[in-house]
């Protein structure tokens, strides 16, 4: 894709491309689109704070630069870009997200397409952003992808909202969620692999390792990271914290049928923690940003 193919709105025509892994990691990301609406409804927004962090690690003013939120989803994300003043491009590869985020964002303009694939014009972005939506990428291809859209000096931020384990009900609210799923030997596996590889990174080069939040987001190492946490917290109905878990993949895969009983005995778990019917989640946004050269 060339500057000279691009339409008017930096976009060049594309197809997406199919999510990375086998089947059952494409219907996960397709999962979304039969729930857009419960998606847009449920899922926590960002702080401010995000928003000031993503600016001091770019080293510029959202406001008035170029910018493509990519993985939009429903647009949680593009709609803060763009109450901050940035000229933004949404891009989700997803009709039922899509979709979803022209109803509530009928102003912001949205193109279909992946990370792995942007359709986006050569060196035209000041900012890719992708909240939530790194991990469905594959980086031996949205790496360079990233750089080619990028101008000299451009940023890629990335991040994601996760739950702050160090509150007691919440780390138990994630045992019993990891317990139905079946996450927990996978958790201890995939934790045992982290930890031979960096011994394996330390010993080809010692004194050299790159952190881990920077491997994890691009093995190839083109890329420098920096890395923040922003901590925040909403107060929410036991029903929508309920609607929000049941819009994650691993849920949505399983449908209605097989996860109702789950669903049943964690609203009583709520119930006990918080009697009023009022939820206080507590969330550590982890926000990397990374400069093209």
């Amino acid at each position: 894709m060339t500057p000279s193919s691009s339409r008017s709105d930096g976009t060049t025509p594309g197809t997406p491309s199919a999510p990375p892994g086998d089947g059952r990691y494409a219907a996960r990301a397709r999962s979304f689109d039969a729930v857009a609406a419960q998606y847009a409804a449920n899922r926590p927004s960002y702080p401010p704070a995000l928003l000031d962090a993503v600016e001091a690690l770019a080293g510029r003013s959202l406001s008035g630069i170029r910018a493509a939120d990519v993985g939009a989803g429903t647009g949680i994300s593009t709609g803060l870009l763009h109450g901050r003043g940035a000229d933004v491009l949404a891009v989700e590869p997803g009709p039922g997200m899509a979709a979803e985020f022209r109803r509530v964002h009928p102003r912001i303009p949205i193109v279909r397409g992946s990370g792995d694939a942007l359709p986006l014009a050569t060196a035209s972005m000041d900012l890719l952003t992708y909240a939530q939506s790194w991990h469905w990428t594959e980086p031996r291809r949205s790496v360079p992808e990233a750089l080619r859209v990028l101008r000299p000096g451009g940023a890629l931020a990335l991040w994601w909202n996760t739950e702050a384990l160090d509150v007691p009900w919440i780390e138990a609210a994630a045992r019993r969620a990891g317990r139905f799923l079946g996450l927990d030997e996978k958790a201890e596996k995939a934790e045992k692999d982290e930890k031979d590889e960096k011994d394996m990174r330390t010993e080809r080069s010692p004194g050299t390792a790159r952190p881990a939040h920077s491997l994890a987001a691009d093995p190839s190492g083109t890329l420098s990271f920096e890395h923040r946490r922003v901590r925040w917290s909403r107060s929410v109905p036991v029903d929508t914290r309920l609607a929000n878990i049941g819009s994650h993949s691993q849920f949505l895969i399983l449908g209605e049928e097989a996860t109702a009983p789950f669903f049943a005995e964690e609203r009583n778990h709520l119930l006990q923690a918080f009697p009023e019917g009022l939820v206080e989640e507590t969330y550590v946004v982890e926000l990397l940003v990374a400069i093209r050269p």
